[in-house]
């Protein structure tokens, strides 16, 4: 098959497999050449014939471990000094789901570097000619667990909650920009990164596990909506939008100079 490339090239992080490899799919077929990042350069290279194969655009591989900080530089380097890129998929993550003082510290290091270090840094390397040019589309996935926290996901949940709150800021420092800033947030995802975390999925509720296809179409449908957050799960759009409301009135609420009334603090 022989796709006509207009798109320009999307980088991809932790494409080798899970929401990357598909992400990698579906773009190649909307006409995107594509750059593959991930650690595994064997999967990489094979995804990476495959789909050139199958669609006609250009693939190329990179080798990269976004938790080494001279791999992490490279990738850095390709953003910031490649025009023909026109989108990033920050997806590459890592997960350790224990408690706090059960979690090894490289456990806990790699899921900072990984999670919240690469995500701000390869945004930070591509914005520059994304501003220059007036477009391109950064797509940040984060979790729900960026807005909930379970006895196991405490690290995991800082994280992602970075994520949340650094990409919902670029939007707002880019409204009214051609820049597209997309946020998404799966729920439980048929994924590698389960049985990496030391979670089965065997050991979930099936019913709540979405595919790693549903999940990036959903995704995708929602980028061509102009979504800004995308919850692929949640059927009541509504929720967030109450949720993001009492957000908003929270802050609000904390805007004023006096002690609330219930601490008896006379000022």
């Amino acid at each position: 098959m022989n796709a006509v490339t207009t798109q320009g090239t999307a980088l991809v992080t932790g494409a080798s497999s899970g929401l990357g490899a598909v992400y990698a799919d579906r773009l190649a077929s909307r006409g995107f050449d594509l750059i593959l990042v991930a650690r595994r350069v064997e999967r990489l290279g094979v995804l990476a014939k495959s789909l050139a194969e199958k669609y006609g655009v250009s693939v190329r591989a990179m080798a990269a471990d976004l938790s080494v900080p001279a791999d992490l530089q490279r990738v850095a380097d390709e953003l910031a000094s490649n025009p023909a890129i026109t989108m990033l998929v920050n997806n590459a993550g890592a997960s350790t789901l224990a408690p706090v003082v059960d979690t090894p510290k490289a456990g806990i290091a790699t899921m900072d570097k990984v999670n919240v270090t690469a995500v701000a840094e390869l945004s930070y390397a591509v914005l520059p000619q994304f501003k220059l040019r007036n477009s391109g589309t950064i797509i940040n996935i984060g979790s729900v667990l960026s807005f909930h926290i379970l006895p196991v996901s405490t690290i995991y949940s800082a994280t992602k909650g970075y994520v949340m709150n650094f990409t919902r800021g670029l939007q707002q420092e880019l409204a009214g920009t051609g820049i597209v800033v997309q946020l998404v947030l799966p729920a439980s995802t048929a994924t590698e990164i389960w049985e990496l975390s030391g979670v089965p999925l065997a050991q979930l509720d099936q019913a709540t596990i979405m595919r790693a296809e549903d999940c990036v179409d959903a995704a995708l449908a929602g980028l061509d909506q102009g979504e800004l957050v995308t919850l692929p799960s949640v059927e009541d759009q509504a929720l967030w939008e109450q949720f993001d409301s009492a957000r908003l009135a929270l802050f609000a609420g904390a805007m004023r100079g006096k002690p609330a009334s219930r601490y008896g603090i006379a000022g």
